[in-house]
């Protein structure tokens, strides 16, 4: 009988320490709530601190107080640290750091706005070799990766790195989602959107579930207030996606989720799922309010994969995904605080009426 794996998911990404100044601005706060933020690590948070799934991070610190930091952080989430790089730190950051994220939440006109320090960053000098992926996946073991553009577009080695990760998981039979999440300021020495798009048409091959529409246009945020965003966003996205799973039929899953920006603090908010051929749609989240938007579609991953992994239920996947994200975003922070029993209530139709 085979031993059951170590680990359900294991995310490969950068952790940030997010000092966020809540109500007011990052230039005249004098007061800030550190709080642990990254594309991929939330999703394993996510999937460990409100599905409950065996989750891990495999990234790099510096070793100083802020990596300490970052680390007790993510303890405090559930997430295995065991797997951390640690590098030596120098003193002073000339040649390896911790990632800084200053985000500001924004509210009504006033848009989130994030002023992100992560040059030199230990995460981002990780290269092949630094993992032993079929240790990993082959011995521990290891059900579900995820990964995503972020982390892949931070260095020409983080780019190897996951391609070697992809192909290793694939190897041992590994599921591997990836979010496209393309981040202009990673890549405005580095070609900008089509060099982007290059590796992650390279990537695509080896991904079993993808987050986002890979396309030849960078992604536009909604606005505006047309009679139904959700129909109209939908209608967009069929085609693009139906293409994009013709091109690679390795593709069984293709997620996006639907959103239109009123304000800062009223968005329109749904999902979208492609599975095997067939179309699921989330309920919709028309005019919903927010108090902090950041994470919020690592959240709708982390219950989208628990949807899948667990469940093995596509609609459920999308309804758990868009309501883990809108949960996300009535709590500050990159990660929710919701439990499952309160996904599973707003994915079934809740509402917001006091519990007593």
């Amino acid at each position: 009988m085979s031993r059951p794996a170590a680990y359900d998911v294991l995310s490969l990404g950068e952790v940030l320490l997010r000092l966020d100044p809540g109500e007011g601005r990052v230039r005249t706060s004098r007061q800030f709530t550190a709080w642990e933020g990254g594309g991929e690590y939330n999703v394993a948070r996510g999937l460990r601190r409100c599905f409950g799934l065996r989750a891990g991070i495999l990234t790099a610190f510096a070793d100083n107080e802020i990596g300490r930091l970052v680390e007790d952080l993510i303890l405090q989430g559930g997430v295995d640290a065991s797997l951390v790089k640690w590098v030596p730190y120098d003193g002073m950051g000339k040649r390896v750091r911790n990632p800084i994220n200053f985000t500001e939440r924004g509210f009504g006109v006033r848009g989130a706005k994030g002023s992100v320090d992560r040059g030199h960053s230990a995460a981002s000098q990780l290269k092949p070799g630094d993992f032993d992926f079929d240790h990993l996946f082959g011995t521990l073991g290891c059900r579900w990766l995820h990964t995503g553009g972020i982390f892949a577009g931070l260095s020409e080695s983080t780019a190897e790195l996951t391609i070697q990760a992809c192909e290793a998981a694939k190897r041992h039979g590994v599921t591997i989602s990836y979010d496209l999440n393309y981040r202009p300021s990673l890549w405005q020495e580095r070609g900008g959107f089509p060099a982007a798009q290059a590796l992650n048409r390279q990537l695509a091959g080896y991904i079993d579930v993808m987050i986002g529409v890979l396309s030849d246009e960078p992604p536009v945020a909604g606005a505006g207030d047309p009679a139904d965003i959700f129909a109209t966003e939908d209608a967009k996205l069929r085609p693009q996606i139906e293409k994009l799973a013709a091109q690679f039929p390795n593709l069984h899953t293709i997620a996006a989720t639907l959103r239109r920006v009123h304000t800062a603090s009223v968005n329109d908010w749904g999902a979208l799922c492609w599975h095997r051929g067939k179309f699921h749609r989330s309920r919709n989240y028309p005019r919903f309010d927010i108090l902090d938007r950041i994470g919020a579609g690592d959240s709708f991953v982390a219950g989208l994969v628990y949807g899948l992994l667990v469940e093995n239920d596509a609609q459920k996947a999308v309804d758990l995904g868009a309501a883990h994200g809108a949960l996300a975003m009535t709590t500050p922070g990159d990660t929710s605080m919701a439990t499952l029993a309160e996904v599973q209530k707003l994915a079934e139709g809740g509402d917001a009426k006091v519990q007593r």
